[in-house]
Order: C-alpha cells, then sequence, then structure tokens
C-alpha cells in the first residue's frame, strides 16, 4: 500500500495547479495535482507529453478511466468512489494509482483491507481537496 504524507515517510508535496503558470512554475519535488478534469485535461496533456508527474482528483468512474488514458500517475477520490474504481482499475491494469486522502492514520488498516492503492494524508496537499 502506497502511503503519502506520514511523517515516518518521505514524500513529495502534491500542488494543486489550475493555469500553465502554475505548471510551468512547479518544482520536481512536486506532484501536480489538476481539478475538474474537464477543465483541466489540455494540463494533463502539457504533463503527459513533458513527463511530469501529476494526479487527478476525480468524483466518478467516468474520470477515473480518462485519467488513466491520459497518463495520471495517481487518481485522488474519496473512499466510497475509490472502492468503485479500485476493481475496474485491477481488471483493466491501470498504471494510475488510486489514493484515498485521510486525516489519520487509523483510517489506513480499514482501506487497506479493502485493497486501495494507497491514502494521502491530506495535510501533504497544498490547497487542500
Amino acid at each position: 500500500m502506497i502511503i503519502i504524507g506520514h511523517p515516518w515517510i518521505e514524500s513529495k508535496r502534491f500542488c494543486t495547479i489550475t493555469t500553465q503558470e502554475e505548471l510551468t512554475a512547479s518544482t520536481a519535488e512536486e506532484v501536480v495535482l489538476l481539478e475538474p478534469l474537464n477543465k483541466s485535461y489540455t494540463l494533463a496533456h502539457y504533463c503527459k507529453k513533458n513527463m511530469i508527474t501529476f494526479a487527478v482528483k476525480v468524483d466518478t468512474l467516468t474520470e477515473a478511466l480518462f485519467s488513466n488514458a491520459l497518463g495520471a500517475s495517481y487518481i485522488i477520490c474519496e473512499a466510497d468512489i475509490a472502492k468503485q474504481i479500485q476493481p475496474i482499475a485491477q481488471e483493466y491494469l491501470f498504471d494510475t494509482r488510486i489514493l484515498v486522502p485521510i486525516d489519520d492514520e487509523n483510517e489506513i488498516e480499514k482501506l487497506a483491507h479493502a485493497s486501495i492503492d494507497g491514502v494521502i494524508f491530506r495535510e501533504v496537499i497544498q490547497d487542500d481537496i
């Protein structure tokens, strides 16, 4: 299981990006977070073309499918949606990993039992989702 943002584990910061200028100003130490997909797909294309690691916040399975097709490294969604997406991601061998935002490490075990790829502590996300 991927665990991002726990104090014991070094991880990159996720930075919400909404414009080309913000994307250009991002650093290699950050994972670019795009949302919503219908307004940021051109930024996703740019990230893929330039091999910039990016994540997409999604609310539906359809958005997750598009995010994977666009080359997102991570999909971030709430647990109820993640439980719908994860079996599809495994069936279709997504390269994209599914992350659920959490506030407390006590949530990790429940999500591990649900076979979710990983968790991300909300505080590592700039402009918290």
